[in-house]
């Protein structure tokens, strides 16, 4: 492939279906809309975990999560296993980092050759309070993950989301300047908590548009015990302090997916202006679903569950050779490895073993694999078992270390409202599915080896006394916000 610059906008927690273009009835995107009408998306696009720091270290890497042992958001990514940068850098090809990242220190080689307005996990070990499991810690009483004001306004950000955007533009206005390649990573914060939008994006969305709630517990649904547990855990939706400030909840994710569109429209508008749109690739993703699993279904306000509201992403890829197009072969982040360097004008193949991805230049030219398999994980904050998701097909298989398992199809059940799981006729897919989980992995084991390296960590810091103050208590703070240190209850 000839070589071409690429740059990679990641968002944090944006919901693919929350986009015109996927076909969303009220939600506008029309930036977002306009590069996927001249490229490709990926509709079936999926996180390897629906939690930051793992889908991140695991997006680095090109290894699933397992496979590098970063759990959990106090296990961050530091600069190995080799990432996509470290090749890209051998290669002589420029590489720069601008926004979130989430690694854990700018003082690590972690494959660019400069990190700007880097924002990382909290004092380089990130949330280690949540790391404390089975049991695990509840949230503090009092505390909000979704943020204190909820609603209209600015927060630290949404203005920091303004200054990666301005500076991802300047830094594209010095590289116009030259002829040499390069490959440009800018990690955005929203839709991701807190749940406040800029008025005018919030003022899209009058509270009339909000849809009912799907599955809510208050009409009866019962959640599956290892959801249940996640709930307990957070308890988001009893934090409210109105049905208003709730209906607010909705019209802010809302508005913050269109301050998104907003800052990518930027960006790819200066590609345009200073005529580089012709040979760079872009590539518009994000490290998992949103923060309100379908925005208060199931009555879930947290990204951690193993639904598609949390565990797809947004996948769309454009530029020069890109054909227009909708692509449904199942793709993950771990594609974006070989993905990167193939626009870049490098050959993956050699830095592809045991790397399960695949170059989605290629996943898009090819006959659609709609049984290709797509596996996410979960060993985070507010799961005393680890999950696991199987996509293979129609078929959505769920399995909780302990519990029973969930089992959805897709075709003729989208939004995943009848778990098939406890029907006899289905045995016999619930068989072959979990035959194919325990081909990649054993869960039991890798439950086990999680919570062995996570009480080995909170050992080395001190003990679980210790740990249960360490960390940010939500939201990691934008690089101008004061860090401050989680106050939370020892279990009892």
């Amino acid at each position: 492939m000839q070589r071409n610059n690429v740059i990679v906008i990641m968002s944090d927690e944006h919901d693919p279906r929350f986009m015109g273009c996927a076909g969303h009835p009220f939600i506008q995107t029309p930036h977002l809309d306009a590069l996927a009408a001249r490229g490709v998306r990926f509709p079936l696009a999926y996180t390897p975990s629906p939690i930051c720091v793992p889908a991140r270290a695991a997006f680095a890497t090109g290894y699933r999560v397992h496979q590098t042992r970063h759990w959990d958001n106090a296990s961050p990514y530091s600069g190995t296993p080799r990432s996509w940068g470290h090749v890209l850098q051998d290669a002589g090809i420029r590489v720069d980092s601008i926004g979130k990242l989430h690694y854990r220190s700018e003082a690590d080689a972690a494959g660019f050759d400069q990190e700007h307005l880097p924002m990382h996990v909290v004092g380089g070990y990130g949330m280690v309070w949540a790391s404390i499991r089975d049991p695990y810690i509840p949230m503090a009483e009092g505390k909000r993950m979704l943020g204190e004001h909820i609603g209209p306004g600015e927060s630290s950000y949404t203005a920091y989301d303004r200054a990666v955007t301005s500076r991802a533009i300047d830094w594209l206005t010095g590289a116009a300047e030259s002829a040499a390649p390069f490959v440009l990573y800018v990690g955005l914060v929203a839709p991701h908590f807190p749940l406040t939008a800029p008025r005018e994006f919030f003022d899209l969305y009058p509270a009339s548009c909000v849809p009912e709630a799907k599955l809510h517990p208050s009409t009866g649904y019962q959640r599956h015990p290892w959801v249940e547990a996640y709930a307990n855990f957070s308890r988001d939706e009893e934090r409210f302090r109105s049905e208003e400030e709730r209906l607010d909840a909705f019209r802010a994710y809302y508005g913050l997916c269109s301050f998104l569109d907003h800052n990518v429209g930027q960006i790819v508008g200066a590609l345009d202006r200073l005529g580089l749109t012709g040979n760079t690739h872009v590539i518009y993703t994000a490290d998992h679903g949103d923060h309100g699993d379908n925005v208060g279904a199931r009555g879930l306000w947290g990204k951690s569950t193993l639904y598609q509201e949390s565990v797809r992403v947004p996948m769309l890829l454009a530029g020069p050779g890109v054909t227009p197009g909708v692509c449904e072969t199942p793709v993950d982040l771990l594609d974006l490895f070989p993905t990167i360097l193939d626009g870049a004008g490098l050959r993956p193949d050699a830095e592809m073993a045991g790397r399960p991805g695949r170059s989605l230049f290629a996943v898009a030219t090819a006959p659609e694999d709609r049984e290709r398999v797509i596996l996410s994980e979960y060993h985070a904050a507010g799961s005393n078992t680890a999950g696991f998701m199987l996509r293979q097909g129609r078929w959505k298989y769920h399995y909780y270390v302990g519990f029973r398992p969930e089992l959805f199809d897709l075709e003729s059940d989208p939004e995943e409202r009848h778990d098939l799981a406890t029907d006899p006729a289905f045995a016999p897919v619930l068989q072959t599915l979990e035959g194919v989980l325990r081909g990649l992995c054993d869960p039991e084991a890798l439950d086990a080896l999680a919570k062995a390296d996570q009480l080995a960590m909170i050992e080395r810091l001190g003990g679980v006394s210790v740990a249960a103050t360490m960390g940010a208590a939500g939201a990691t703070p934008a690089p101008t916000a004061p860090v401050a240190q989680a106050t939370q209850p020892l279990p009892s």
